[in-house]
Order: C-alpha cells, then sequence, then structure tokens
C-alpha cells in the first residue's frame, strides 16, 4: 500500500521538474517575443484608431480615418495616391520576386552539380555580400546606375534613358536593388532543395524523351517546390515592406508603401495614418503566407507545404 501511494508522488514530481525545465528553456524567448513583438504590434494597432493630433501624435477618441486617409479620402475629397502606392509595391514585388526566382534556379542548380569541395567557397560568395550593411550595398548601386558611368551610358547608346540622366533615380534601379539584396535568400533554400534531388526521376524522364522543360516540369520542379516556397516568402515579404532601397534607389519616384508608413512616423507626422500603414502590410504577410501554403498543398500533392 505504502509502494502505491509513493508512485503518484513521484510521478508528480518528475511532471513538476519537467514544468520547471520547460519554462526555464521557453521563457526567455517567449519573454523576448512579447516584449519586442507582441507588445509594439498591439501599441501600433491601437494607435491605427486613434485619432491624429495637432503634431500628428495619437490622441482620443477613437476613429477610423487613418483608414480612410489610407484609402485616398482627404479633405479635398479622393485621391489615387496610396492606392497608386500599394499597386506598386504589389508590382515591384512580384516583378523582383519572379526575376531572383529566374536567376536563383539555375545558381542554386549549378551549385549542387559541383564538385563538393567546392561547393561551399561557391555558397559562400553568394552569402558574402549579403553581410555588408545594405544601406552601403545600395550607396554601391547608385554609384554604378548615376550617370556618366558605363551601365548608364550603355544605356542610352541604346536609346534606354534620356541623355545624362543615367539608370538611378528610376523604378528599374529600385527592381535591380531588390534583386541583388534578396537573391541569397532564394539561392539557399533552392541549393538545400537540389541537395535532396532524387536524379532518378530526372533520368527517367530523360529516357522517355521528355524535352528540357517537361523535365523541369514533372521531375524537378516538383521536388524544388518546398524550397521555391520558402524562397519566396523570404523575399516577397520583407521585399513589399522594404525602405531602404526604394528610398535611395528611387529618389522619389518608385515610393513603396514602406516609405508611406516611415514618412507618416517622420516627415510627415501621422502616427495614426503610418499605424494603418503598417497594418495592412502585415494583413498582406498572412494573405501571402496563407496563398502559399494553398499554393504548396494543391501543387504538392495533398500535402500541405510547411512554411
Amino acid at each position: 500500500m505504502a509502494h502505491s501511494d509513493r508512485l503518484p508522488t513521484a510521478r508528480s514530481q518528475a511532471m513538476v521538474r519537467e514544468s520547471r525545465h520547460l519554462l526555464m528553456t521557453v521563457a526567455p524567448g517567449a519573454s523576448w517575443i512579447v516584449f519586442f513583438l507582441v507588445l509594439p504590434s498591439a501599441y501600433l494597432m491601437s494607435v491605427a484608431f486613434m485619432s491624429s493630433g495637432t503634431y500628428g501624435l495619437p490622441e482620443m477618441p477613437l476613429s477610423l480615418e487613418s483608414f480612410r486617409r489610407l484609402a485616398g479620402f482627404g479633405f479635398l475629397g479622393w485621391s489615387p495616391g496610396n492606392l497608386y502606392t500599394l499597386l506598386r509595391s504589389l508590382w515591384q514585388t512580384l516583378v523582383a520576386t519572379g526575376l531572383v526566382v529566374a536567376i536563383a534556379y539555375p545558381i542554386a542548380y549549378h551549385i549542387s552539380t559541383c564538385r563538393a569541395r567546392w561547393r561551399p567557397i561557391m555558397l559562400l560568395a553568394v552569402v558574402v555580400p549579403s553581410w555588408t550593411n545594405q544601406v552601403i550595398r545600395t550607396f554601391g548601386w547608385m554609384n554604378l546606375l548615376a550617370p556618366g558611368t558605363p551601365l548608364s551610358s550603355v544605356a542610352e547608346a541604346l536609346g534606354l534613358v534620356a541623355p545624362n540622366m543615367g539608370l538611378y533615380p528610376s523604378n528599374f534601379a529600385v527592381t535591380l536593388g531588390l534583386v541583388y539584396n534578396f537573391l541569397p535568400f532564394m539561392v539557399l533554400p533552392l541549393y538545400a532543395a537540389f541537395e535532396k534531388l532524387d536524379t532518378a526521376q530526372v533520368e527517367a524522364a530523360q529516357d522517355l524523351y521528355a524535352s528540357p522543360l517537361r523535365a523541369f516540369r514533372h521531375a524537378v520542379f516538383p521536388q524544388t517546390l518546398p524550397g521555391l516556397l520558402a524562397g519566396i516568402v523570404l523575399v516577397a515579404i520583407p521585399a513589399f515592406g522594404m525602405y531602404v532601397i526604394p528610398e535611395l534607389l528611387g529618389g522619389g519616384k518608385g515610393m513603396m508603401l514602406g516609405n508611406l508608413v516611415a514618412n507618416q512616423f517622420a516627415g510627415s507626422a501621422n502616427w495614426p495614418l503610418g499605424a494603418a500603414g503598417a497594418i495592412l502590410m502585415l494583413i498582406a504577410t498572412f494573405i501571402g503566407l496563407f496563398a502559399m501554403r494553398r499554393i504548396g498543398k494543391r501543387l504538392g500533392g495533398g500535402e500541405e507545404v510547411v512554411i
């Protein structure tokens, strides 16, 4: 009887020890997330529903005016300016992501087929530029695309830009900067997917006289789909809210949603409007993640791709 009474006590003590160990392990990370992610996001959401004060600071009463302003409704009626900024952000993100995918696929495939001793060196060559500060890299592209540089001179000779104008500032420069900045984030997931590639399926497709495009579509693409979707998430979401590259390479001509939000907390001084724009970015992020999961499930043969 005494032995049976000691069993529940021993189990309870073991459960208590496991709970304490789990709490000590999870508590630091959970506290970091709560204090530096959840609470600022909650404050930002509350600011979006406040009124804009005399100097743009949030104040009571609660209002939906910031969302009306974000939709383009102001003192002088409706203006499509903010809508154009949103559409430009979506377009720049889609174009940049598509170009990154088109460039990263052959790079990742080539690295995966190289000798094992060369792969770390080639991956390092892809990643090393991202170790430099993003502002410094962007200033480098400003110097490369400025008027009088070789790239701008070639563009002028081809009639792509007006004389003495250069390729910067322009939407082209913004797209180029986005592609350069986010290329490593696509190459690495695709390389990991190519490392697991079953070459027997590719050889079988070739034995059945499949063209290179059909072999890629039926044998390579399904196997690299998880890496592709992971890369799209890593590229598209931060590109949609990018601030530094459009601000420097766009020169006011390629403002994106991130610039609109940042300006409301600085120059224009309208915190509720900036918070409303940030909420819009969060909503777009959640919609994009949901769409990627659904696309992965549909293309993955019924198995939902974890993102």
